[in-house]
């Protein structure tokens, strides 16, 4: 799935040919996604100004003078900018063709992104609203982090994964975070002392970083805006690793199930306390 790092990489991929281009035309090929894309959506862009791309959490959001187009990439879904025409291929479901002749093409096999359209501020939008801080933000601080794991009996791995608690901290960089924080994901969040909630917000910040730098991580169908995959798999220390050894102490990676979700974890590293 494309978390936060994906979006970013898919946003800097194609914002420079996106940005301050005017929509000359759209195909939609399928519409049926988990949000269908809009019936009207020719009609509310073409011949409009995109006046700039941004991202908040996992959704892209596309400004248009009348109104923003909200994009997310649900589970597999990938936008890359086509600079020649190219015959569409099966799971290509909209293009957005600009004046210049580059295409904007929405890829997705299992169809569990959307395309939603507001004519309203987005930071109002129902699937906004109520969304946590950004991980790499002035807001997301270590004291910020402390308030919300007080007196909570939530293991910390399902707190930092909660959107209201914190946008964008996905399966891979919840599982890296912690390990490079020394703190086992089923620990209670409220027994954690401040220092390592302190170091559990640095470590977030950092492997989202570095996995920014790197172009996000490519495990199944996630490609950047330019067509590349990622390469921060190849940085990986526990995520996907379960019954290796640890990359610190040697000692073998144990998995558990949590919200329906793999966390790898070192017990010698990240013991339980």
């Amino acid at each position: 799935m494309p978390e936060l790092p994906e979006v970013e990489t898919t946003r800097k991929g194609i914002s420079p040919y996106c940005e301050q281009q005017t929509v000359a035309k759209v195909i939609v090929r399928q519409p049926k996604l988990r949000w269908p894309v809009p019936d009207n959506l020719a009609e509310l862009i073409e011949g409009r100004t995109i006046h700039g791309i941004q991202r908040r959490a996992k959704y892209l959001l596309m400004a248009f003078d009348n109104g923003t187009l909200m994009i997310h990439l649900g589970m597999s879904g990938s936008l890359r900018v086509m600079l020649q025409p190219e015959p569409p291929q099966k799971h290509d479901h909209v293009d957005i063709t600009l004046i210049t002749g580059h295409t904007l093409r929405y890829h997705d096999p299992r169809k569990f992104g959307g395309f939603v359209w507001t004519e309203h501020p987005v930071a109002q939008h129902k699937l906004i609203a109520h969304l946590g801080p950004e991980p790499l933000s002035d807001a997301f601080t270590a004291e910020y982090l402390s308030s919300r794991c007080q007196k909570r009996k939530t293991a910390i791995k399902s707190l930092i994964m909660d959107s209201k608690v914190v946008v964008g901290v996905g399966n891979i960089y919840a599982n890296e975070a912690l390990f490079m924080a020394g703190i086992n994901p089923q620990q209670a969040a409220g027994k954690l002392s401040e220092g390592k909630i302190s170091l559990l917000a640095e470590k977030i910040r950092f492997v989202l970083k570095r996995s920014i730098e790197q172009g996000g991580t490519t495990l199944r169908d996630f490609v950047g805006g330019d067509g590349k995959p990622g390469y921060f798999a190849q940085q990986l220390n526990v995520y996907g690793r379960a019954g290796q050894s640890c990359t610190e102490c040697g000692y073998k990676l144990e998995e558990v199930r949590q919200s329906n979700r793999s966390s790898v974890f070192c017990a010698k590293c990240q013991p339980l306390v």
